[in-house]
């Protein structure tokens, strides 16, 4: 019984074509991949960023929150009005500067106009923390 090994040893390697188009191959899949990575590299310092800045907003609430329900109050009432900035905000030239808002609250509702802030009830202030120029704030109630 004789074997013939010439056909079953004829391709011992690769060709070099072969080689070619699995280069190109890789490459073309390879472009795709590393920008995929880079996406997700730009989104965690998106993240990273508003991290930050959510608990810069955290650390002036509770600033805001630690003081006397009367100095806020006196607060309140020397903005005039829950759209204007309380003395409490970061000063003027502050980066990412955070805007404090004070206002008596009406949570009762008891003139029936759906605005918190006509018809104020008593011993009640609303506190807004809000960053300027961007969209994150936080919000809370106060009493004596």
């Amino acid at each position: 019984m004789t074997v013939n090994f010439t056909t079953a040893t004829s391709q011992r390697g690769l060709t070099y074509i072969e080689v070619l188009v699995a280069t190109v191959i890789v490459s073309f899949c390879l472009a795709p991949a590393i920008d995929a990575l880079s996406t997700g590299l730009r989104g965690a310092a998106v993240s990273q960023d508003l991290t930050v800045q959510h608990y810069r907003l955290l650390e002036k609430m509770e600033d805001v929150l630690a003081e006397s329900y009367g100095s806020l109050k006196s607060a309140a009432e020397a903005a005039g009005s829950e759209t204007v900035p309380s003395s409490y905000s970061d000063a003027v030239a502050t980066p990412n500067r955070r805007l404090v808002f004070l206002s008596e609250y009406d949570a009762d509702n008891a003139d029936a106009d759906n605005d918190p802030f006509t018809g104020k009830d008593a011993n009640l202030l609303w506190v807004r923390v809000k960053i300027e120029n961007m969209a994150l704030s936080m919000e809370s109630l106060t009493v004596p």
